[in-house]
């Protein structure tokens, strides 16, 4: 199963560090949040990802590029260019990078991305949160439903708009907004898809949190996983300084082993 993952917006609530570098390229503990997301999924098995670029998407490319090089030696002749690695890299991905538009929106990002995911289901989520989440769960919780997308909910307090969910099963049933003291859950950006959820998307302008989620809930396929754990985005500086002593102290994220 493949794992997409939006990177193209241009982070403005985080513009210390985004007049630079994309938000996916900020880095947490000295690496890419990234970087620590697709750790996430490949301690779970998932190492073919799509990375969604847009905005100064050169800096992901060259990234992955320079990955190898930046973390092993080499021999190199500079008269024909070939390079002889002395090492080998723990991270055995493939690596797909898009250039999705910077202007595109997160809907018109993912559609642009269906010659690469349209031939199976596939995980998809944000180049800014991580979690403990349990993504194996999760994708058994979605492949035992007939919905078209599974999203996990989280409980987060603060600016985010809340989800109404059904009771006794695991759809949802819409969204609305949030108050500073309200405990409700919240779309935590981990979603397993469909390839149907591509018929909800309509030009490059869509919003994947918009349309495409209120058209599945109208058809009653769009569900939910409830992951009561550890989770952050990173939308703000403060967010970021949140990661960084988070990781400083252990990261609950980092499940996996180097």
């Amino acid at each position: 199963m493949k794992v997409a993952i939006f990177a193209g917006g241009f982070g403005t609530r985080l513009s210390e560090e985004t007049a630079i570098r994309p938000k996916p390229m900020v880095e947490v503990g000295g690496r890419p949040i990234l970087w620590h997301i697709m750790k996430m999924y490949a301690h779970h098995g998932f190492k073919e990802f799509v990375v969604l670029g847009g905005y100064k998407v050169e800096y992901i490319r060259d990234y992955f590029l320079n990955y190898r090089g930046n973390r092993t030696d080499y021999t190199i002749d500079l008269k024909t260019g070939s390079i002889d690695w002395l090492q080998s890299v723990n991270d055995d991905w493939k690596v797909t990078v898009l250039d999705t538009g910077a202007d595109a929106m997160t809907g018109g990002r993912l559609k642009k991305a269906m010659p690469f995911l349209a031939d199976e289901p596939f995980c998809l989520t944000y180049g800014d949160g991580v979690s403990d989440l349990n993504i194996t769960a999760l994708i058994d919780s979605h492949l035992a439903s007939k919905n078209w997308c599974t999203l996990t909910a989280v409980t987060q307090p603060g600016r985010y708009g809340a989800l109404r969910l059904k009771e006794g099963n695991s759809q949802v049933e819409g969204f609305r907004e949030k108050g500073e003291i309200d405990g409700g859950l919240i779309n935590g950006g981990f979603f397993v898809c469909e390839p149907e959820v591509f018929e909800t998307i309509n030009d490059s302008q869509t919003v994947w949190e918009n349309e495409p989620m209120n058209r599945m809930i109208e058809l009653g396929k769009l569900g939910y996983f409830h992951h009561n754990g550890y989770w952050q985005s990173m939308d703000t500086l403060r967010d970021r300084m949140v990661l960084e002593t988070a990781w400083a102290e252990g990261a609950p994220w980092k499940l996996w082993k180097e």
